[in-house]
């Protein structure tokens, strides 16, 4: 059912697929679909979230209203609010989609990450009033009436949303997809809600103690805690997030894999959403090589990365002394570097010789969570640079890894 859906709406759904298992995980389909078959895969989420959702909340009502049950009855509204929800994801994809222009040069993408934070929001308004409705249902008890077709009703709404949890699954990981995969957790939360009001309704024939009021509690608390893990999952993109290991190391296989190019440092990759990634790095070329030379390598580079990766990369040319003597150095000082943090290294390294001394100009990437102060780092590097010649002197700049 899902692989015709996606077939029936893609038309290049077969050949992306190919391409990603020859990708072997590095991209997901939804990099080599153009952005119109993607903004199809969020209509077709969002339509079938929409119809799916309004069907189960017009059955739930019903029968909630006829068994008196406030466990179905909120299961019910709660499939009113996913169907808000699937309509705030459409709405999402609609704008994510829309070309940059001089008010957003980066795109429109991040606008993805906010219909899913709008979405967490009315989840967490659902939850909470479910829970003020299950209390009171303690002070002011109605008798649930056991019905065989709510009983149905439920088992096929269960049904319903774990079909449409394993379909979002498909779709967002295809589509790489903050939203998609918002809807997800908000299904497996539908899952568990509409159990415990099966279980109340079954109960209801067996006891009068208020199981309904009680599992609408432990319904609202599911509600809010998908709630919450879709705000999580979101907050990340939104403030700033690493990028993933396998993309800084195929960036960094692409840039090492070209002759003249010695090291790099000093990474960083911003996402504005889907296959929206912009960087920067700093690329360090042997200081004798003919700097048109290194600048042609350079912008080869960059396009190769945009061809195969779809990052906008800038690449910064750092020319770096390759001689025995600055290299015996540089050792030397990444050696003392190591032995004072394991973790920490070293780049940008050069020396300036005077008459009376020598300056050891070098960067240092540290960890973030670190004993020493940047001070104190410093003053134990120079101690032991000291012991190596007095007239050794040491000027660090401290940096912090992006990657």
């Amino acid at each position: 059912m899902t692989d015709f859906l996606l077939k029936l709406f893609i038309e290049d759904y077969k050949k992306a697929k190919t391409e990603a298992r020859k990708s072997k995980g590095a991209s997901s389909i939804a990099f080599f679909l153009g952005e119109n078959d993607r903004l199809k895969l969020g209509i077709l989420s969002g339509t079938v979230g929409i119809v799916l959702n309004i069907v189960l909340s017009v059955f739930k009502m019903i029968f909630g209203a006829i068994t008196k049950s406030i466990s179905i009855v909120a299961d019910g509204a709660n499939n009113i609010f996913d169907a808000v929800s699937s309509i705030i994801s459409l709405v999402g994809f609609k704008i994510s989609g829309k070309p940059a222009d001089d008010e957003h040069p980066f795109g429109h993408g991040r606008v993805e990450y906010v219909s899913a934070l709008t979405l967490a929001f009315f989840i967490l308004i659902m939850g909470v009033e479910l829970i003020k409705t299950s209390i009171d249902k303690f002070s002011n008890p109605e008798t649930v009436i056991f019905s065989v077709p709510a009983v149905i009703v439920l088992v096929f709404s269960i049904v319903a949303k774990i079909w449409l949890a394993i379909f979002n699954r498909k779709v967002g990981k295809m589509m790489n997809s903050v939203a998609v995969d918002a809807v997800v957790t908000d299904s497996i939360g539908d899952i568990a809600s509409t159990t415990c009001s099966l279980i109340a309704l079954i109960a209801s024939k067996f006891t009068d103690w208020p199981v309904d009021a009680v599992m609408g509690i432990i319904v609202a608390l599911v509600v809010i805690y998908a709630g919450i893990d879709i705000i999580r999952s979101t907050m990340g993109p939104l403030l700033g997030e690493p990028p993933e290991k396998e993309i800084v190391a195929q960036l960094e296989e692409i840039v090492m894999s070209y002759e003249g190019i010695v090291g790099i440092h000093d990474m960083v990759l911003h996402s504005y959403g889907h296959s929206k990634i912009f960087g920067s790095l700093h690329a360090e070329v042997p200081a004798e090589i003919d700097i048109l030379h290194s600048h042609d390598t350079i912008d080869l580079i960059e396009r190769q990365i945009k061809e195969k990766l779809g990052i906008e990369i800038s690449i910064h040319m750092d020319p770096v002394q390759s001689d025995e003597h600055t290299h015996e150095l540089k050792e030397m000082a990444a050696k003392i570097v190591c032995g004072i943090c394991s973790e920490a290294t070293i780049h940008d390294f050069r020396i300036v010789d005077g008459p009376t001394h020598t300056n050891l100009i070098f960067d240092v990437v540290l960890p973030r969570k670190f004993s020493l102060s940047e001070q104190e780092f410093k003053a134990a590097v120079e101690s032991e640079v000291k012991k190596a010649d007095k007239k050794y002197f040491t000027v660090i700049n401290i940096d912090r890894g992006y990657t």
